[in-house]
């Protein structure tokens, strides 16, 4: 099949009826191409058969490859593990999982390319316009740094950013080549408004991979928008902004001085609310796009306050592993996003997860998954993975021609627990959503949140940082907190979890009282900006469900504001 760069929807039409075959191909190719290296040869002994490999290569986690991968990365020959030459490593984000990961690479981004060809045009196909205007995405990269043997690493977004297959926006992005390849966060973000507000009558989207990160920079706008309308009227960019190609690349964009402009951000961003400020600064928006499933859904309450309900677009599931998917219904609302699997990305197994979130013996392959069924993918790639569990529980949706759609449900170990209940990401999440109507009460926004266990205390219990945002902004610019909404908050917190929580959570049982203790403004921006000057890219970030680091609670704990405990025991 030819998988030429350009490409048209037909090609969709064709991967989706032919996955089986193209599945089988793409196991073929790899077993061919990598048979014989260290890690496989132990037990397909040189064959490509494919009976062979479900036979007897072994399902495994990061740290049963872990070594391999090591030892690559320390100079060792990359037939370890890959036929072809390890050129470099890109290092996941780790906020999810809690610990951070290197994966072999090696070039091989045509398929990334071919996805999101393909994504940009199930977008044009939804949306009158998109084509033809503008895109503010809000992107980054990070500085390349070096395994001991001398390979790049980076994160997946920064490695394929710099590569030779990355083909600038160019005409549209609002943003120039320049400001997307600086590697200064802050510089970054106010640039990239800049251009964006210049450009604001030929943007059609806002966006950024992660809905996390586009919350924070509404919050940097919020901040900096005084500066920036103060730019903009005197044509001159602040002299802080110190990479010369951004200033040059900005400064050509920027041009004469515009009061009018000016005039038109000052007043909008001077207003008591800031509801809807999306789609009042860029009136042509047609959506907003970032991947809100998951974790990320905690943004989706004020993604929506902010942008006057555009729909809301998580367009790719993909991950530093794996490209997997598209999501061919856009317009589809955040809870039933759904993601069609490319079947010519990787070789993609998946684990039966029963009811209760355990694995079951059985493995299947991409066609053989069952509607309605709950899995853990499994991914062979072409750079060094076989047979590698993701950690992702998703469920089938549907079908797209012979190909099937999944909703991604919850990583499968991020989970809370402080005396045997296993609370899950999905657990937390439904939790979250229904307390959302007691903030709404009151006019409040979740604008970030994380948890964590805390057993310091007899009997342990769950502890819930949460930043608050009102929908209008008071004059003395203090938050105001009504105690007996935030202890109602903790109330539905608990009544919304599990069964066997709420069955712990009796008068003196083995759970204690839930907990919110309210943060600052801005406290998530700093919990950012720790991870990220730690190693973590800023495109891949997303906020940890649940804190497992001693150094990151102290970000949170120097952030309290107020304490509040649920005052009752939930209904079992």
């Amino acid at each position: 099949m030819n998988m030429s760069l350009g490409c048209d929807l037909s090609l969709l039409e064709e991967l989706t009826s032919n996955a089986n075959q193209i599945q089988n191909d793409v196991l073929t190719k790899i077993l061919k191409a990598n048979a014989n290296t260290e890690y496989l040869h132990r037990f397909l002994e040189g064959s490509s058969d494919k009976d062979l490999f479900k036979k007897n290569v072994p399902v495994v986690s990061y740290e049963d490859v872990k070594p391999y991968i090591d030892r690559v990365a320390n100079g060792e020959p990359s037939d370890i593990l890959s036929g072809k030459p390890i050129t470099s490593f890109v290092r996941s984000s780790g906020t999810s999982s809690g610990n951070r990961k290197i994966f072999p690479g090696n070039k091989n981004y045509e398929d990334i390319v071919l996805g999101r060809d393909l994504n940009s045009l199930v977008m044009s196909k939804h949306f009158d316009g998109y084509k033809e205007g503008k895109m503010m995405k809000f992107t980054f990269t990070q500085p390349l740094s070096k395994t001991p043997c001398g390979l790049p690493l980076a994160s997946a977004t920064s490695m394929f950013m710099k590569s030779k297959y990355y083909r600038s926006p160019g005409t549209r992005s609002t943003s120039p080549e320049e400001i997307i390849q600086c590697t200064d966060t802050k510089q970054v973000i106010y640039c990239q408004l800049l251009c964006g507000l210049v450009l604001r009558d030929e943007v059609v989207s806002v966006g950024s991979l992660f809905a996390s990160v586009l919350v924070q920079v509404i919050h940097f706008l919020e901040n900096y928008w005084k500066e920036l309308a103060s730019n903009i009227r005197s044509g001159h960019l602040s002299e802080w902004i110190t990479d010369l190609s951004c200033r040059d690349a900005v400064s050509a964009i920027l041009g004469e001085p515009n009061p009018e402009l000016a005039d038109l951000i000052e007043n909008e961003c001077g207003q008591k609310s800031w509801q809807g400020i999306v789609s009042r600064l860029w009136p042509k928006t047609k959506c907003v796009e970032a991947i809100v499933t998951g974790m990320m859904a905690q943004y989706i309450p004020a993604l929506e306050f902010y942008s006057n309900n555009l729909p809301l677009v998580s367009s790719i599931y993909a991950s530093s592993e794996a490209f997997f998917g598209i999501n061919v219904n856009p317009l589809s609302k955040p809870q039933d996003v759904s993601y069609t699997f490319l079947p010519n990305m990787s070789y993609f197994e998946f684990i039966h997860v029963d009811a209760d979130g355990e694995d079951t013996s059985e493995i299947v392959d991409l066609v053989d998954v069952k509607l309605g069924g709950y899995y853990e993918p499994l991914v062979t790639n072409y750079s060094g993975l076989y047979r590698y569990r993701m950690g992702d529980v998703l469920q089938v949706t549907g079908f797209y021609n012979k190909t099937p759609q999944f909703r991604f449900v919850r990583r499968k170990n991020t989970v809370l627990c402080v005396y045997l209940e296993p609370t899950t990401e999905e657990d937390i999440l439904k939790a979250l959503a229904r307390a959302t109507v007691v903030l709404e009460s009151s006019d409040l926004i979740l604008t970030g949140f994380t948890c964590y266990g805390d057993i310091s205390t007899v009997p342990g219990h769950y502890v819930f940082y949460v930043e608050l945002k009102a929908k209008v902004n008071e004059s003395t610019n203090a938050l105001l907190l009504d105690d007996k909404v935030l202890v109602e908050y903790c109330c539905v917190i608990e009544e919304s979890l599990s069964n066997f929580y709420r069955s712990l959570r009796i008068k003196d049982g083995p759970i204690g009282a839930l907990e919110v203790r309210i943060v600052k403004e801005g406290t998530f921006d700093s919990l950012m900006e720790y991870y990220v000057t730690r190693g973590a890219s800023i495109t891949q970030y997303k906020t940890p469900m649940c804190i497992n680091s001693d150094e990151a609670l102290k970000v949170l704990e120097d952030k309290v504001l107020a304490r509040f405990f649920s005052d009752k025991s939930p209904p079992i």
